[in-house]
């Protein structure tokens, strides 16, 4: 019966795969068939609102994407290739067939590699297959001068762009990541029909992005053939870039002087968590001008990578995060982002969160107290609960002490609750 007019009582109007002339194809089915396999073609059908007519026409999808859902709930079988996969994996989605779309997750688990990651990426971030997404990027972080260079980074959305350039565990030298970002900036002025200079470049990549770039770390002769001629830095930044290859001595350079560290670094770096379980849905708030903060100490000396805070499920925060010295208030790291949530793991299960990290290291001494201090705006997220005053992680014991200043002016961060659900450190 499958794709047979036999017996047909309906009949699917779709457009031909890659035909820019708008031609149909007709995909002949049968009403009780579908419904048995799909709530949806069920209400469709049969339900208070049921679909009259013989000929539905369907303006997002392809006839190859549709014939393979046909062919699952008449067979239970499917023929899944790159060019489809993506379109059955929506209809899957779209008419509740849960074991079709895990099916075509399976089979992006087994194809993804540094030359699809880019074109996969968004789209399981937007059926929130955390799984999947956390496979891409470690793809992506293990092969980004590959992935960089695939079809499908090209036509990334810049927030996601942002989210790569921020990466620290990324497996690139800057330069090739520079000509990866600045050659997506051209093709981005194509497509919206704009002279590809520099000026315009860098407006569409926007400031925060550029100052994500670590020009400080390329080589001096890269960074003249390469990114002078890009025209995207203004001169005031130019000069500051080269005094600072020429080691010339200079005030900040606006730009991060450390190298990634690359996908190789992370099994170097520790975990400290402070809490004892997590919260089961989001309870935090951020209202201007509140902050958290929590001061601790260690008894060993350690370098501070950065730290892991709360989000929820794939929302966007913009965080300003400081580590001082207390009780003096000196700024000893800060850093300044937007950062997207995703699914992390800690010793006690799994959250949506996301990792801030400093573009340079920081080392803490023992016996010294210190103060992280955070301005959180987004979302309500998630919060830690049980929190211990005291945690060994590996060779260190950190002791968290509550901020005395804390007041009317901090969020509700403590020993027990709230943010800063991990440190991020190695041993000195």
């Amino acid at each position: 019966m499958f794709n047979n007019d036999l017996f047909s009582d309906v009949k699917f109007v779709v457009e031909k795969a890659d035909d820019k002339s708008g031609s149909k194809q007709v995909i002949p089915a049968h009403k009780f068939v579908l419904s048995i396999s799909s709530p949806v073609f069920q209400a469709m059908f049969y339900g208070e609102l049921a679909e009259t007519s013989d000929s539905i026409e369907l303006p997002d999808c392809e006839y190859d994407s549709l014939l393979e859902l046909f062919r699952y709930l008449y067979s239970d079988e499917v023929n899944l290739s790159e060019s489809n996969v993506m379109g059955v994996l929506y209809l899957a989605k779209k008419y509740m067939v849960p074991s079709l779309a895990d099916e075509c997750t399976q089979y992006l688990q087994d194809h993804l590699d540094s030359s699809n990651v880019f074109s996969i990426l968004p789209s399981v971030q937007k059926y929130e297959d955390t799984k999947l997404v956390d496979r891409c990027w470690t793809v992506i972080d293990e092969e980004t001068s590959e992935a960089v260079k695939s079809d499908g980074f090209w036509t990334i959305e810049r927030s996601l762009l942002e989210v790569v350039v921020e990466r620290d565990t990324l497996t690139i030298k800057e330069i090739e990541l520079f000509k990866a970002v600045d050659l997506w900036a051209t093709k981005e002025c194509e497509r919206q029909g704009l002279a590809a200079d520099g000026e315009v470049k860098r407006k569409i990549l926007g400031e925060d992005l550029i100052k994500r770039i670590r020009f400080p770390t390329m080589k001096q002769e890269d960074f003249a053939s390469v990114v002078l001629d890009s025209e995207i830095l203004t001169p005031k930044e130019i000069v500051s870039i080269v005094k600072y290859l020429s080691s010339v001595p200079r005030s900040p350079v606006g730009f991060p002087e450390t190298k990634r560290c690359g996908f190789a670094c992370v099994a170097d770096t520790q975990r400290c968590c402070r809490f004892g379980s997590l919260s089961n849905s989001p309870c935090r708030m951020y209202f201007a001008p509140f902050h958290d903060v929590i001061n601790f100490s260690v008894d060993k000396d350690i370098v501070l990578h950065g730290l892991r805070l709360f989000g929820s499920e794939y929302n966007s925060y913009s965080v300003e995060m400081k580590i001082m010295k207390a009780p003096s208030g000196k700024i000893l790291v800060s850093k300044v982002g937007q950062f997207a949530s995703r699914v992390l793991e800690c010793e006690i299960g799994s959250y949506y969160g996301f990792e801030v990290m400093f573009d340079r290291h920081v080392t803490l001494k023992k016996n010294t107290t210190y103060e992280m201090w955070a301005k959180i705006r987004g979302p309500n997220s998630l919060r830690g609960e049980n929190g211990a005053s005291s945690v060994k992680c590996r060779e260190v014991t950190f002791t968290f002490i509550k901020n005395p200043h804390l007041a009317v002016d901090f969020n509700v961060t403590d020993l027990q609750k709230g943010q800063f659900p991990e440190l991020l450190f190695a041993l000195k």
